[in-house]
């Protein structure tokens, strides 16, 4: 299929995702959702083509992914919050490594692709947010896979203090695995290291385990009914709207004048 919101290559086994939505900030719409899901279908097939044992995930050199795009919740046409969080659950038990090799900034939604992802590898200056309770939401379907990752009380406290949190940090707290430094190649290198093995790894071999890991841990699916339900019901309320299509029409926050 042909894209729109991402730049796809296959090589090697390994499936390099980039979105590429520069004007947008990298913001999930549903044609974004679409795309990486026709891109994780590709990684789940083994048909005869070459199969896929690594999917990368990466934004540009400033932005990640910056959450979901605000000017279509405001028009009403948010993105499906199940096709969303069925794709995060598909980057977290599928039979593939998912890597995400973040730049810039994460917040929000962004944040369900690195929580979701098996391996996460950041350059220094990335930084990663929840921003949603500014504007009377809050990330019910970032949620069950963030508490998966890093535990719920430091989800609990990304959730209420809508600061970001640095690299450093998200290393200590298990959110990245890795960090590049600027004298041993940078991102891209300390990606090619990781790599080098794991495309050694057999797709076979990493599905049963990823479907033995994934028994091992059943909240993601016993999570996704109250995770869909809360996610409606906060944009379905008026007073979310309008904090919505205010921050769209005029750049401000809730408590601004």
């Amino acid at each position: 299929m042909g894209y729109d919101t991402l730049d796809v290559t296959v090589e090697d086994g390994v499936c390099t995702a980039v979105m590429n939505r520069p004007d947008a900030g990298n913001t999930i719409d549903a044609r974004l959702v679409e795309e990486l899901r026709a891109v994780v279908a590709r990684c789940e097939r083994d048909d005869g083509a070459e199969p896929v044992g690594v999917l990368v995930l990466r934004g540009s050199a400033d932005v990640f992914c910056t959450g979901g795009d605000l000017d279509a919740a405001a028009g009403r046409a948010p993105v499906d919050p199940e096709a969303l969080y069925d794709l995060w659950q598909r980057l977290a038990t599928g039979p593939f490594v998912t890597v995400s090799a973040v730049r810039g900034r994460v917040n929000a939604g962004g944040m369900g692709f690195v929580a979701a992802s098996d391996i996460v590898l950041a350059d220094r200056g990335a930084s990663f947010a929840l921003s949603e309770l500014l504007f009377g939401l809050f990330p019910a379907c970032v949620l069950p896979f963030l508490a998966r990752r890093i535990g719920m009380q430091k989800a609990h406290y990304l959730t209420l203090t809508t600061a970001p949190v640095t690299a450093e940090t998200a290393l200590a707290w298990g959110l990245a695995d890795a960090l590049a430094d600027a004298h041993d190649g940078g991102l891209d290198a300390l990606l090619r290291r990781h790599l080098m093995r794991l495309r050694r790894l057999g797709k076979p071999a990493v599905g049963r385990y990823k479907r033995y890991a994934a028994g091992l841990d059943a909240e993601l699916e016993r999570c996704k009914p109250a995770a869909l339900a809360a996610n409606r019901a906060l944009f379905a309320d008026p007073e979310v709207q309008r904090n919505i299509r205010r921050y769209v029409t005029e750049m401000k926050f809730p408590w601004e004048p």
